[in-house]
């Protein structure tokens, strides 16, 4: 089994849980590196674990080096969870919009704007109050409410002003919520394992649930478990060939349900799996040793003992390092 990543602080969790499903596990890190395309990839699953917020920790092209790992890897044949065509639905908020249109779930209002110079105008086209946000950034870096144009117009024209990694800004409705939180649906192999209540009170829209982030209330949502969301979270998670995702949507003070987010490098809060009998990391070790032995028969593949191996430091090692990024 072999975890590609860029952020070795969200994996502790994680790989705690393979070593209780007794799962074998290396790591692959989009840091550097290099494939020979004429190689073929090492036996076992891999698991992606990109992130749309990679920039932030220096990793601006992490996302270019899994577009290209992922590519080698599945035109040899290798079983990839969360592969190369998931990695649209990562890094772009716009992919996910639409995607979440055309399956028929209610979004938010959005205009996408590519550059700087027709943010005011398109602003203008909102009722205030509205958010903006980037295109790719997890974990909600970059939205801002503003409540006038005029403080919106004074931020693009000052020094603050902050840009998308990819230089899409969102400019999107200002959802008032019923209460004051909202609901992330976590789902491992497609399949629904619970649901998180976010307190958004304190008006943050930072969500990162890991252990690693600093992070609002996070508390099992409980009876969840016969919403009719779910089936439809489960249909459209199929037909989008995601396995492990979690979805985020607000209930509005006018009646509506909105998905707004997906998230496919989802991570998950301790204290919500110490009060729940489901837990996340351990459905995905399991679910993933299910697949190593629906391929291989056994849960081979990566040695349970390796770490992470740079090319730099161990230059004459003969493992899937020195093929793939590291």
């Amino acid at each position: 089994m072999f975890i590609v990543h860029e952020n070795s602080e969200w994996l502790p969790p994680l790989l705690a849980a393979f070593e209780a499903e007794d799962v074998p596990v290396s790591e692959i890190v989009l840091s550097g590196g290099s494939i020979d395309l004429g190689s073929a990839p090492e036996p076992g699953i891999y698991w992606s674990r990109l992130s749309a917020s990679s920039h932030t920790r220096d990793h601006a092209d992490a996302k270019e080096y899994a577009r290209a790992v992922f590519s080698w890897l599945q035109s040899n044949g290798a079983r990839v969870v969360n592969g190369r065509q998931v990695v649209e639905v990562e890094v772009s908020k716009v992919q996910q919009h639409q995607s979440l249109v055309q399956a028929g779930f209610d979004v938010p209002r959005t205009s996408a704007v590519f550059g700087r110079a027709e943010l005011k105008g398109v602003a203008r086209t909102f009722d205030t109050p509205f958010i903006t946000k980037h295109n790719q950034g997890g974990k909600g870096l970059g939205v801002r409410r503003f409540d006038t144009h005029e403080a919106f117009e004074t931020y693009v024209d000052s020094a603050e002003f902050e840009a998308s990694p990819d230089g899409i800004t969102l400019i999107q409705e200002y959802l008032v919520a019923a209460e004051p939180f909202v609901t992330r649906v976590e789902f491992v192999g497609g399949k629904y394992v619970y649901a998180v209540r976010v307190d958004i009170s304190a008006g943050s829209f930072e969500l990162c649930p890991a252990d690693a982030c600093e992070v609002p209330l996070f508390t099992l949502r409980a009876g969840f478990d016969d919403d009719p969301l779910i089936a439809r979270y489960e249909q459209f998670l199929e037909a989008q060939g995601i396995e492990i995702a979690g979805i985020e949507f607000i209930e509005t003070a006018d009646g509506r349900r909105v998905t707004y987010d997906i998230n496919t490098n989802t991570n998950y809060n301790s204290d919500v799996e110490a009060s729940s009998d489901r837990s996340g990391p351990r459905s995905i070790a399991r679910y993933l040793k299910g697949l190593l032995a629906e391929r291989y028969g056994q849960t081979g593949g990566a040695d349970a003992s390796s770490s992470v191996i740079t090319i730099a430091e161990h230059p004459a090692t003969e493992t899937i390092s020195q093929k793939v990024l590291i």
